[in-house]
């Protein structure tokens, strides 16, 4: 009889050993009498019935992050990326997790796989570049709404990263240099603008004194001068060239004149000439020219030549 006794104390030991279980605060257990289904149990300390009357599953209610493998897709746009993203759930109800779905964690995965598929595909790749949160959020309530029915809760989804090809990005690369190229063209074209309204103040004011203007050239020598410069630069007035080219002007036109008169005594001497040395008394016109265009002197010597031969 006592073997007997020890061989039952025994066995009472190993069941009781065997049907204690301790969850942790953020575990849950579903129990499974006879195959069927019991309240959620725990924390703490939870007893089941041994020989395998009840049995228990384990249902963690942390936040899980999950990583999405990254996805081929085609944008609206028809440009060929690379999108992975990281997704977080947490289950909100253990008993759906674990009766509605055969295993939560791979059929969320696959789920976050094909809405980042379908999204990004559906946008074009400058939304999907400048707008990122719009499209986390778009993810989340997908996702979410997707996994309520299995006891899933979704936190948050975060596009990680969007990989271009190469053409694209140096495509990008040039838009952004041209782009900051053209930034910078406007601000030197403000900067000239704002340098011309200050020169045209600055030049307003030293007309109104003079003085002013040659205290601007002393102190522009003295910074020269300062450098150990061994030349110095004086700078002429901007209107010496006009009234040095109106007197060369001047002094061309009174030549001009000289000569023309010069030129105009020699013709009337040579025609004084012919009229004095000429055998029939006639004056001689100057070869080509009419009596009209004879000068006065030439044209009284002929008609005095004229008279004579009378």
């Amino acid at each position: 009889m006592e073997p007997f006794l020890a061989v039952l104390a025994g066995a009472g030991a190993i069941a009781l050993a065997t049907s204690l279980r301790i969850l942790k605060e953020y575990e849950r257990g579903v129990v499974f009498r006879l195959g069927r289904a019991r309240p959620a149990r725990g924390p703490g300390l939870i007893f089941l019935v041994p020989f395998g009357v009840e049995r228990m599953e384990r249902v963690s209610l942390r936040i899980i992050a999950m990583d999405i493998p990254p996805q081929d897709v085609i944008t609206r746009d028809n440009v060929s990326v690379k999108v992975n993203a990281v997704l977080y759930f947490r289950v909100s109800d253990p008993m759906k997790a674990i009766l509605e779905i055969e295993d939560y964690l791979f059929a969320t995965s696959q789920l976050a796989q094909t809405t980042l598929r379908s999204v990004i595909g559906q946008a074009e790749l400058d939304e999907v570049l400048a707008e990122r949160e719009k499209f986390n959020q778009i993810l989340r309530d997908i996702i979410d709404e997707g996994t309520d029915a299995w006891g899933i809760d979704v936190t948050g989804v975060e596009v990680k990263d969007v990989d271009l090809p190469q053409e694209m990005k140096r495509a990008i690369a040039r838009q952004a240099e041209a782009e900051r190229e053209r930034r910078a063209k406007v601000i030197s074209a403000k900067g000239e603008l704002q340098a011309a309204a200050n020169l045209r103040d600055a030049a307003k004011q030293l007309s109104r004194y003079p003085a002013s203007l040659q205290l601007r050239f002393l102190q522009t020598a003295t910074e020269i001068a300062a450098e150990n410069n061994s030349t110095t630069l004086f700078p002429l007035p901007m209107d010496f060239g006009g009234g040095f080219k109106g007197l060369l002007g001047k002094l061309i036109g009174e030549a001009s004149e000289e000569a023309e008169d010069e030129a105009h005594a020699k013709i009337v001497a040579e025609s004084e000439d012919q009229a004095l040395t000429s055998g029939d008394g006639a004056a001689m016109l100057p070869a080509g020219a009419t009596a009209d265009e004879t000068p006065e002197p030439v044209r009284e010597t002929v008609e005095r030549g004229t008279d004579a031969a009378d």
